[in-house]
């Protein structure tokens, strides 16, 4: 029963948060944060192959995966409010120390919980997640003037560009070796989330809210250089949306890291699963024998 996946859920402020949990808890804890446009989902295959020796958590934030999807009027999309949640599923699990898998928007929701809760944080798992702006490239562009005009206009062309089969399907094969070793259950899985009644609405709201994260990128630094969490990087090199350029960086701040730049793209556990689930069991090991 080692690596059975429990699917579970708790409640939070009203709401009902889907996680996915496994292995012992008596082992050191994975707090696996996920990335747009998928869920907890993205985990499925790496948390059987590490449940032998760790405890693993991978929540869906509101409005993704299996988690409630309250309307837009009725809660609050931001990064700040999925980190609060995040905090307060963290708080009620008694997660005292824990490592962090951040991949994608799991970057800038684990960023603030491990500003504020520094102590509690063990390491660092860096996937595909920025904190620097030398990662926010060409693909940022339409973002970046929705945030500085939040119009129907700038509102539509993200729909049209971001939320749609193709886009979707775009960002699991765009810069991977082999498409053919890419599951298609993925954008479809992904897909049928994005096209719920309201969930456009929910991640027009979530673009617009990743235009505070930017700015939080020095204080994010600062926690690197004062508190040197022990670090893995495994960045997929093919990803249009996170560039290596957004890697590289942590390399001057952090002086315990492990650095790997991978040969796939954005949803780099799809290919190189093998190669980061043992790279993930020799840095948790390395870095709780210190």
């Amino acid at each position: 029963m080692t690596n059975t996946v429990f699917h579970k859920t708790i409640t939070i402020d009203g709401l009902e948060i889907f996680y996915r949990e496994a292995g012992d808890k008596n082992n050191p804890t994975i707090l696996l944060l996920h990335g747009f446009p998928t869920s907890s989902h993205m985990f499925r295959n790496l948390i059987p192959t590490l449940a032998d020796k760790f405890h693993l958590i991978a929540p869906d934030y509101p409005g993704f995966g299996a988690s409630s999807m309250p309307k837009v009027d009725e809660f609050e999309y931001s990064f700040d409010n999925l980190s609060d949640i995040i905090e307060k599923l963290v708080n009620q699990l008694n997660l005292q120390k824990y490592f962090l898998y951040l991949m994608d928007y799991g970057a800038p929701i684990g960023y603030r919980l491990a500003t504020k809760y520094p102590e509690q944080v063990l390491g660092l798992i860096v996937q595909n997640g920025n904190a620097y702006e030398e990662g926010l490239r060409e693909f940022w562009t339409p973002l970046k003037a929705y945030w500085q005009d939040k119009s129907p206009e700038t509102s539509q062309f993200l729909k049209e560009n971001f939320l749609t089969l193709e886009a979707t399907k775009w960002q699991y094969t765009n810069g991977v070796r082999n498409v053919e070793t890419i599951s298609p259950d993925n954008w479809f899985h992904d897909q049928y989330l994005l096209d719920r009644p309201g969930n456009q609405e929910i991640q027009l709201e979530l673009f617009y809210s990743y235009g505070t994260n930017p700015p939080l990128y020095p204080q994010w630094q600062e926690y690197f250089r004062k508190y040197q969490p022990p670090t893995l990087v495994v960045w997929g090199k093919g990803d249009y949306i996170f560039p290596a350029e957004g890697a590289y960086p942590y390399q001057k701040d952090l002086n315990n890291i492990d650095f790997h730049i991978l040969d796939t793209g954005h949803f780099a556990l799809e290919e190189e699963l093998e190669f980061i689930s043992t790279k993930i069991r020799e840095f948790v090991d390395r870095s709780v024998a210190k």
